[in-house]
């Protein structure tokens, strides 16, 4: 049984479609009336939520003094103020449930430092620490807070940045010979739900990661 949540309707009652048993549920996740709509609709619907995966975000490719301020403070409420959000949302139930797993998605680009992410990483790592401490506090509970760190994958994630479209369009360019498909991400995400591991990497060594292709 699967919750789909994004902001594209049409897109996402298809995949439900496809899926089976899936309810799909308009939701921007930086609304957090929308949210407690999308989970209220989940317990309606199936009784329970038993994962949460956040993996709503964009990327923004700049220097540090062409970050624009109000760019990043849209970014830091996507990427890390959202996952918080979706959280408070999810653990009353799992709390009640005696369990449950969350998993955040961050980036491999945390792993190592580049000219120009700085929005874009300083807000995944933000997310990091946010699930680091909230896999602490939670364990007690049966609840598994779970961290992945993509790498490059081939998704519409490059040209959907809040800025610098053209830079993220050339790295892509750069990096589409290695890139990962989503499946592997996806089925590393369904790994950490059955485990309740603390975290998995996706990078390669040479990019500040562990995974070995």
């Amino acid at each position: 049984m699967r919750h789909a949540l994004a902001r594209r309707e049409k897109r996402i009652a298809s995949l439900a479609a496809k899926l089976g048993n899936a309810l799909a549920v308009p939701c921007d996740v930086t609304r957090p009336d929308q949210v407690h709509h999308a989970v209220q609709s989940a317990i309606k619907h199936f009784g329970r939520i038993d994962a949460l995966v956040n993996n709503a975000g964009q990327g923004l490719h700049g220097e540090i003094e062409d970050i624009g301020i109000d760019d990043f403070r849209e970014l830091l409420d996507l990427n890390l103020v959202a996952p918080l959000v979706l959280m408070q949302a999810v653990i009353p139930i799992m709390h009640q449930q005696g369990a449950g797993s969350i998993v955040n998605v961050s980036s491999g680009a945390t792993l190592a430092t580049y000219p120009g992410s700085a929005a874009y990483t300083s807000s995944k790592s933000g997310l990091n620490m946010l699930s680091s401490v909230a896999r602490l506090e939670l364990a007690a509970a049966g609840i598994a807070v779970s961290l992945i760190h993509p790498f490059v994958t081939a998704t519409e994630f490059y040209g959907a940045v809040k800025s610098g479209a053209e830079t993220a369009r050339a790295q892509e360019a750069d990096m589409v010979s290695f890139a990962h498909k989503p499946e592997l991400v996806a089925q590393t995400i369904l790994d950490l739900i059955r485990t309740g591991a603390a975290q998995a990497d996706l990078a390669p060594a040479a990019f500040g990661g562990s995974f070995k292709s």
